[in-house]
């Protein structure tokens, strides 16, 4: 399997990005595209030890940064390393695309550049996020701030999938985000969305509190982009919070640390099932070929994690799957309403 990887996306690029890359070679049997600064790559390579081995570096001299407008990567900065990256997926060069760069660029040239699977309205983020038991998919997280109910049953039937064939949870279920769990809570767009979920075939458990979540109430928790990015950070914010306190408790005194050392197995374990780095980021789904978002702070242990879930998804045919799943639906997905389409 070959993975193109965008070696200048993130805040670490490209140390920390070719770090993880060769973790991920050894470990997971694959090979990776890079595209990006080749001499940079080599010089960043050699001053800290990396190997290169069944790396290919494609030179390509520009860089969208974080800060630049999404359509840059249209316009402006189509010689990227994520623009030529993408083209090289499109092109058939390798089996998956990854950046830890802007994240709007992203979704733009993802849709642009290599498309949606048809049928498909909109490319969704879809991080996967730990719960009190295992994980969770959370879909949309900031790729449609704004969102038809039509889109977010795609969406629970995407996730859906994701689920079973990359998280190997059979027949998850799937629960709308709302501010109350009554069929009649919330707005226009949840109560047509309630309804077609309802009747969409899949495991649709119902409406569910953003204060349940974290509580194993669901595996697919489906949304807007607005509402799933504002859970995805608040979750985010107070893992982090939590295990800052639990920190400073256990190192408070000289009898706290004595009992910090009896648990630290147990500390230990719940870190690292708090830590969102041990999922590395998210899948675009809805796109016609195997694109992922790493976070955009990732060091190498986040962006190997993020390598070793691609490599599931490209394993488990989740694009070809959904791809099928939604072309099997009696209601013609094909016709898109006026507007709706991201080229315009």
């Amino acid at each position: 399997m070959k993975i193109i990887v965008d070696a200048f996306g993130g805040d670490n690029a490209p140390l920390e990005i070719l770090k993880g890359c060769a973790q991920a070679v050894e470990e997971l049997d694959i090979d990776i595209l890079l595209t990006g600064r080749e001499d940079e790559i080599r010089q960043v390579a050699k001053e800290n030890g990396i190997s290169l081995n069944r790396m290919q570096i494609i030179d390509v001299p520009d860089v969208i940064t974080m800060e630049e407008h999404a359509g840059e990567i249209m316009k402006s900065k189509s010689n990227s390393s994520m623009a030529e990256g993408l083209r090289r997926l499109t092109a058939g060069e390798g089996d998956a695309f990854i950046s830890a760069g802007n994240s709007g660029a992203l979704v733009v040239g993802a849709t642009l550049i290599v498309k949606r699977i048809k049928g498909i309205k909109r490319i969704a983020f879809a991080p996967v996020m730990p719960k009190k038991e295992g994980c969770f998919m959370l879909i949309d997280c900031g790729a449609n701030v704004e969102c038809k109910p039509d889109m977010l049953r795609q969406f629970g039937v995407m996730g859906s999938i994701y689920m079973q064939k990359v998280m190997n949870i059979q027949n998850p279920r799937v629960a709308l985000a709302n501010v109350g769990t009554e069929e009649h809570k919330g707005g226009a767009l949840q109560h047509e969305a309630y309804a077609m979920l309802k009747d969409s075939g899949l495991n649709f458990t119902g409406n569910i509190e953003a204060r349940d979540i974290p509580l194993d109430a669901g595996d697919v928790i489906v949304t807007d982009g607005f509402t799933g990015n504002s859970i995805l950070k608040t979750y985010e914010g107070v893992a982090i919070l939590l295990m800052g306190k639990l920190k400073e408790i256990f190192t408070k005194s000289s009898l706290n640390k004595l009992a910090a050392a009896i648990v630290l197995k147990d500390i230990k374990a719940l870190k690292k099932t708090m830590d969102y780095n041990e999922y590395g980021g998210a899948p675009l789904m809805g796109c016609a070929k195997p694109v992922f978002k790493a976070h955009g702070s990732a060091k190498a242990k986040t962006f190997y994690n993020a390598l070793r879930l691609l490599k599931a998804y490209v394993s488990g045919g989740v694009v070809d799957e959904i791809a099928s799943s939604i072309a099997g639906y009696k209601e013609n997905f094909e016709k898109t309403a006026d507007g709706e389409d991201a080229e315009e």
